[in-house]
């Protein structure tokens, strides 16, 4: 079979998966587009009071019956300050250096556990604990106690 035979055949076999199986993409809702002037959108805004536009209007139309959508939360980082402490940390630790020595030696057989290795194994445990406590603060999420 010469390149251009298999290229062909590679592109109808892509072509029948996808036709069976689809293009993994999912159908958008329709949507609706309405001009409105300057005016008419202030008063639909202070009438949605925080809502959305898109929300309010349904509720409007449907009422109860309204499909509920899945709702984005527009600050997923509790605190963004928490959060910019922990990556400073992972910046400045070169800790990913440091693992990835670890693994290496570990695999190599070469990794001598003396003192001076453990207390190095010690420290990168307290700073993933560490950062693993400021994630949890930063993206207002509640720490599990061990037991």
């Amino acid at each position: 079979m010469s390149g251009s035979e298999a290229n062909a055949t590679a592109a109808a076999a892509k072509s029948e998966f996808r036709s069976v199986v689809g293009n993994g993409r999912k159908k958008s809702a329709p949507r609706i587009t309405l001009r409105l002037s300057e005016e008419e959108l202030n008063r639909l805004q202070h009438a949605a009071a925080g809502m959305t536009l898109s929300a309010y209007m349904r509720e409007r139309l449907f009422g109860k019956t309204a499909t509920l959508r899945k709702v984005r939360n527009p600050s997923p980082v509790k605190d963004q300050q928490a959060l910019a402490r922990v990556l400073g940390l992972l910046g400045q630790s070169e800790m990913a250096t440091s693992l990835r020595t670890l693994a290496y030696e570990a695999r190599c057989g070469a990794i001598l556990l003396d003192d001076v290795t453990y207390a190095k194994i010690d420290a990168a445990c307290a700073h993933v604990a560490n950062m693993r406590h400021h994630l949890i603060a930063a993206l207002g999420l509640i720490e599990q106690s061990n037991q």
